[in-house]
């Protein structure tokens, strides 16, 4: 166990002299009312007079030992330590602070939690709780009360951005009011959106318009004279057609195509008299088809001539052929096409029983069919469609449905080729 006889020869250094204890400090006046969250400077008060005394410097070195006086020998008792190390007097401290001292930092930061915080707002991490007392206004906060500061001063942050010009030497901050790059290409793209949407708005409507529109008369017209070589043969003359309801007595039917003529010139495709009343409209092309009913019985010859004439020349054609019964004279029947090794083999002149012509008036199209029984037989009184397809007709061709055959199919091709010249659907026009 060390004892002081051991430090007896160590440099003995006096101990601090405590402060003395501090005097309550009387109420300072009342301060003016304002804004609790702003700063307001205050009138700094004259300088104190002279007579006030000033607090003297503490001294940094303890005072020089006595002359004469001797460190105690090694083992002996050491003097006992005075109660307080003698020194100056210190004079007593101002009653209170000056208005001054309201203007400084130390003051706000004293009384800003009471300020921003509210008096029962919860202590910052740090700061004083709600039972450390508070300093009276104009006076030093307690010690308990202090914050501990740093040894160093935090660094000033530095200022980003900006440009020569700014007080101090700082540089200046970007004016807010001038649009960056990435402002006028937002623009720029949504000016570009609005208009990619506009016109594709606008050419939708344009197109419904024109879709919904009225096709022109002479555009159909037009394109009714190249649909022969434009469309499909499938689609002008089906692998098989159906009639619902299109038989005698309201009988579904169902023909199925078994040849197709090549397309050709009209030359000796009709008896001389057909020929000669269809040549004043001319000829570009012909075509051709046969079908044969389901049981195989009866067959079919559909045929299409396209024409040279215009609209006043196929009304025209239309008008001689309505007026002069052209259509129901059997010396104006078309002639079939008979393909071979088909059950159409044995179908020629003789064998014709009804058929039906066609002109139409909003394509250069003329459109007949003529029927037939597919097992050869001669038929010596032909009947026109339209005749034997009235309700109560009792004859041959009527009753075998060849009438029906020969309608029926007609008004299809007839149909086939309006819808792909784009002519709108209309009544079907009567045998001519």
């Amino acid at each position: 166990m060390s004892t002081d006889a051991e430090f007896a020869d160590a440099r003995r250094i006096p101990p601090i002299p405590p402060q003395s204890p501090r005097r309550p400090a009387p109420a300072a006046p009342p301060e003016p009312a304002g804004d609790p969250h702003t700063a307001v400077l205050r009138r700094v008060p004259a300088e104190p007079s002279p007579g006030t005394p000033a607090v003297p410097p503490r001294p940094t070195a303890p005072p020089p030992a006595p002359p004469g006086a001797q460190p105690p020998a090694a083992g002996a008792p050491l003097p006992p330590r005075p109660a307080r190390a003698p020194g100056p007097a210190v004079p007593p401290r101002p009653a209170a602070r000056p208005d001054a001292f309201r203007d400084t930092a130390a003051f706000h930061l004293a009384h800003s939690q009471d300020l921003w915080s509210g008096p029962g707002a919860p202590s910052r991490p740090g700061g004083p709780g709600p039972g450390t007392p508070q300093a009276a206004p104009g006076s030093e906060p307690p010690a308990s009360a202090r914050r501990p500061q740093p040894p160093w001063s935090p660094a000033p942050l530095p200022v980003q951005g900006g440009g020569p010009g700014t007080p101090g030497g700082l540089p200046r901050r970007p004016s807010a009011s001038r649009p960056g790059a990435r402002a006028l290409a937002a623009a720029a793209c949504l000016v570009l959106g609005v208009g990619l949407i506009g016109g594709a708005a606008a050419g939708s409507w344009l197109t419904d318009e024109a879709a919904g529109a009225t096709p022109d008369a002479a555009a159909t017209f037009a394109k009714g004279r190249d649909v022969w070589h434009n469309t499909p043969v499938d689609t002008l003359f089906p692998r098989t057609v159906n009639g619902f309801g299109a038989g005698p007595g309201g009988a579904d039917r169902t023909w199925s195509r078994i040849a197709v003529a090549p397309d050709s010139g009209c030359t000796g495709a009709y008896d001389p008299k057909l020929a000669a009343a269809l040549a004043r409209a001319g000829c570009v092309r012909l075509l051709r088809a046969t079908y044969v009913d389901a049981t195989r019985s009866s067959v079919i010859t559909v045929g299409a001539q396209i024409t040279k004439a215009d609209q006043a020349g196929m009304a025209a054609l239309n008008t001689r052929f309505s007026t002069r019964s052209l259509g129901t004279r059997t010396d104006l029947m078309p002639l079939p096409y008979a393909a071979r090794d088909t059950p159409a083999e044995d179908f020629g002149r003789a064998q014709r029983v009804s058929w039906t012509v066609r002109v139409l008036t909003d394509i250069p199209v003329v459109v007949y069919a003529v029927s037939g029984f597919a097992d050869g037989r001669t038929f010596a009184a032909p009947q026109p469609a339209e005749a034997a397809t009235r309700p109560g007709a009792t004859t041959a061709p009527a009753e075998s449905g060849l009438g029906h055959d020969a309608k029926d199919l007609a008004d299809r091709v007839g149909k086939d080729f309006r819808t792909a010249a784009g002519s709108p659907p209309q009544a079907t026009e009567a045998s001519s």
